[in-house]
């Protein structure tokens, strides 16, 4: 009985230690249900943190690039804090959207936000067998809360902001939107922000040119854009490993075949990496020029509200008149001249003490270093810091690490600041731009050869003396007052305008640059004259017109006269002006007469697509219609038989010049397929090179020297406009010709309906037959 008794008692204390047991089971787990919907409440209500507004969520503050176009619809390249272009989720290839939802959250489109199975096994599992965030969750991280935190607490309750924000995105987007908006918020490292620049810069492609490898790498970079970037050497073999995984996943979600992934895997990890940073890619200097066109149209236009526009943030698309194939080959144009161009004048300057300078003392090259150095970023920086001049000075005397520029690659090296300045007095620079004169749009810029390396622009902000492409305006003026035909003669001879006539202070003799006797015998043709840029030939006709007119001309022509002197010496163009200047100017020739002002900007539009800005054409009538085409037949005659001979046969493709020196000779434009009118220029000591060539419907203009004027070839050899600056304009018109669908014309150039000045000499009793055997290396002044 009483063993009875005791097991009864047993069984009713296990009864009420279980019932307590169960108690304390289910007000623990209630109590953990309470703190965590507590937990949701709090955090819901801002208690860990602000919480996103329903605007907020509607509108997610996003900073978007503003994008350039070219003509022909690439992208030049960007303004912005973040390098990002939205995408839509239509230009999305399914293959990417696949691999993204294989593996970085399988059940997509069948959770609301939450991964329930994936939050408990990551509980269970502390992670080890993958992590819970579902790509809503990691969408919230990247919008509305704060990089993840090393302190495990604050990390807990910033999950549970994530899970909060992840259900409101649930309710308020759909599914798609929700992968465009992470793919476009994502940085992939190397300022490519989002999905779409991440393509062009790792791959060269839009998204939807992607294939399924490629877009496996970008998946693969999700986990960690630096541990798996293709891009950093220490980290391509992590790379293809985990492009491999997404690829695996891709398999095991059926998204492909086992025989696939086999084949894909197989394949070796391949990038195009094409950087977009602002020092970087195509027409540099352009868009640097095209920013300060954006910020004076931001002044006058503000936004309907009231406020300005941000180039930086707001998403603006730019649609330029660029075409990016005529860029690209004006740039590999410049490369190509200016690096064999240098490797010749460095040759030259082995034995030149001053180097890299001529003509020039000590105290003068010194004079150059100095004003260099106070005009340096580092003066400004250090002068702003506080430092002293002597401080300053001292500073440019001391050994620094740096990368400098050089054509073979840019080089790590130690030197003094004083002495980077010289070794970049040595570098020849170029300008270079190309316009349709129907229609003023610019199809290519290049202001440089280095936009890293060399930040000024030699198209519009550089001016450089123009030499004898100046003369032609000369001419012009002379056909347009006198009717004078380019069959008129005039003598060779030395020709003086005494002091006080034209505003001239002094008598002034010009020379021809030949500086032989027979440079001043006997008479010749105004076509003649021009093509081998005879001197005392333009003295006499700026003496006949007065340099009044000419001034007046090139006014209307869009050149900046204010700095150019009302005196007959300009006529052998001592003035300074741009390329950007001088090629508009030489368009209108070709335009029969009309000038159209320059055009870089078509149309702007803002993120949205609604247009902002329309480019309406800006025209003048400046000449006669044969006067400009009467023009233009005296500019033929360089080509045919002048300093521009070069672009005409191979006659020197044996000259040593040629083979050291020019890329892509010999040219062979054919005089009766492609007509083409042009004026090569030299100044002073050789220190600029120009030429202007013009075909139907394209007129391009080249400069090219360097920085500093006591820098130059030491002959006119290498030194002339016809040797520096026309193989470039002969190198991009071959490859410009060679792409069929440019479409620049071969045919003979507009001729007005009436034309009574007479341009055919060969039945005018001129004698030219001689003029083609002429060197060009003699004619080019």
């Amino acid at each position: 009985m009483a063993k009875t008794s005791g097991k009864a008692n047993q069984e009713a204390a296990k009864r009420r230690n279980y019932g307590r047991y169960k108690t304390w089971f289910w007000s623990i787990f209630a109590l953990g249900i309470s703190l965590v919907v507590l937990l949701f409440l709090l955090a819901s209500w801002g208690v860990f943190g602000s919480m996103p507004t329903f605007e907020e969520l509607e509108n997610p503050e996003t900073n978007l690039a503003t994008e350039i176009f070219s003509s022909d619809g690439e992208t030049l390249g960007k303004y912005y804090n973040e390098n990002r272009t939205p995408i839509k989720y239509e230009d999305l290839p399914q293959h990417l959207v696949e691999a993204l939802i294989a593996t970085e959250d399988e059940r997509f489109y069948e959770h609301s936000g939450i991964d329930a199975r994936g939050t408990v096994r990551a509980a269970v599992f502390l992670g080890k067998r993958g992590g819970a965030s579902t790509i809503t969750q990691q969408l919230a991280k990247l919008l509305f809360t704060e990089n993840a935190s090393r302190n495990p607490a604050a990390r807990v309750l910033q999950k549970f902001k994530e899970w909060i924000i992840a259900t409101r995105l649930e309710r308020q987007y759909t599914k798609e939107e929700i992968i465009t908006m992470y793919l476009n918020k994502y940085d992939f490292l190397y300022q490519a922000v989002g999905v779409r620049s991440a393509a062009k810069i790792y791959f060269d492609k839009e998204p939807k040119d992607l294939n399924v490898e490629e877009s496996a790498v970008l998946v693969a970079m999700l986990k960690n854009p630096i541990l798996y970037n293709p891009q950093k050497e220490q980290f391509k073999e992590n790379s293809l490993e985990r492009r491999n995984v997404v690829l695996s996943q891709m398999e095991a979600n059926d998204y492909i075949t086992e025989a696939e992934e086999d084949s894909l895997q197989q394949l070796p990890l391949k990038i195009k990496f094409s950087p977009q940073g602002h020092d970087e890619g195509v027409a540099t200097y352009f868009r640097v020029y095209l920013q300060g066109f954006m910020k004076e149209w931001i002044e006058e236009n503000p936004k309907p509200d009231g406020g300005k526009y941000n180039i930086y943030r707001d998403g603006l698309k730019i649609y330029t008149s660029i075409d990016s194939r005529m860029q690209e080959y004006a740039e590999e144009a410049v490369q190509m001249h200016i690096a064999n161009l240098q490797k010749e004048f460095d040759r030259q300057n082995r034995n030149n003490k001053t180097a890299p300078f001529r003509d020039i003392s000590k105290e003068e090259i010194e004079k150059v270093i100095s004003d260099a150095m106070r005009r340096s970023e580092r003066w400004r920086i250090l002068r702003d810091q506080g430092l002293s001049k002597e401080e300053i000075i001292k500073s440019f005397d001391t050994p620094t690490q740096m990368e400098v520029f050089s054509w073979k690659g840019n080089i790590d090296t130690t030197m003094t600041p004083r002495d980077s300045i010289f070794y970049y007095k040595s570098f020849f620079q170029a300008g270079m731009m190309s316009m349709t004169p129907q229609t003023g749009e610019v199809k290519a810029w290049v202001g440089g050869t280095n936009f890293k390396h060399f930040k000024y622009d030699h198209v519009k902000q550089g001016k450089r003396q123009v030499g004898s492409t100046f003369k032609p305006f000369v001419y012009a003026t002379a056909i347009d007052q006198l009717h004078l035909s380019p069959c008129d003669t005039l003598p060779k001879s030395l020709h003086t305008i005494e002091a006080g006539k034209h505003g001239n202070q002094n008598d002034w003799t010009p020379r021809n640059s030949g500086g032989k006797a027979d440079d001043y015998i006997g008479m010749v043709s105004l076509k003649k004259g021009l093509a081998e840029s005879i001197n005392t030939v333009t003295a006499r006709l700026i003496d006949r017109t007065g340099p009044k007119p000419v001034i007046d001309l090139v006014e209307k022509l869009g050149i900046d006269t204010e700095n150019i002197p009302e005196v007959p010496s300009i006529a052998l163009g001592t003035a300074d002006l741009s390329v950007f200047e001088m090629v508009s100017a030489y368009s209108t020739f070709v335009n029969e007469g009309v000038y159209v002002k320059p055009v870089i900007v078509t149309r702007i539009e803002d993120k949205n697509g609604t247009i902002l800005y329309q480019h309406v054409p800006e025209t003048r009538d400046v000449i006669s219609k044969e006067t400009a085409y009467v023009t233009v037949n005296l500019l033929e005659g360089v080509t045919q038989y002048g300093s521009g001979t070069r672009l005409r046969g191979d006659w020197a493709v044996n000259d040593p010049y040629y083979k050291s020196v020019v890329t892509g000779y010999p040219y062979n434009f054919n005089r009766e397929e492609i007509p083409i009118a042009g004026k090569t220029g030299t100044t002073q000591n050789q220190s600029d090179g120009w030429f202007i060539g013009m075909v139907p419907n394209l007129a391009t203009g080249v400069w090219v020297g360097a920085e500093d004027r006591s820098v130059h070839f030491p002959s006119i050899r290498y030194g002339q406009g016809a040797a520096m600056a026309l193989p470039i304009w002969g190198t991009y018109m071959k490859k410009v010709y060679s792409d069929k669908e440019l479409n620049v014309a071969k045919g003979p150039f507009p001729k007005p309906e009436v034309v009574t000045i007479r341009t055919d000499c060969s039945t005018y009793g001129v004698d030219e037959s001689d003029e083609e055997d002429r060197l060009p290396d003699e004619l080019d002044f």
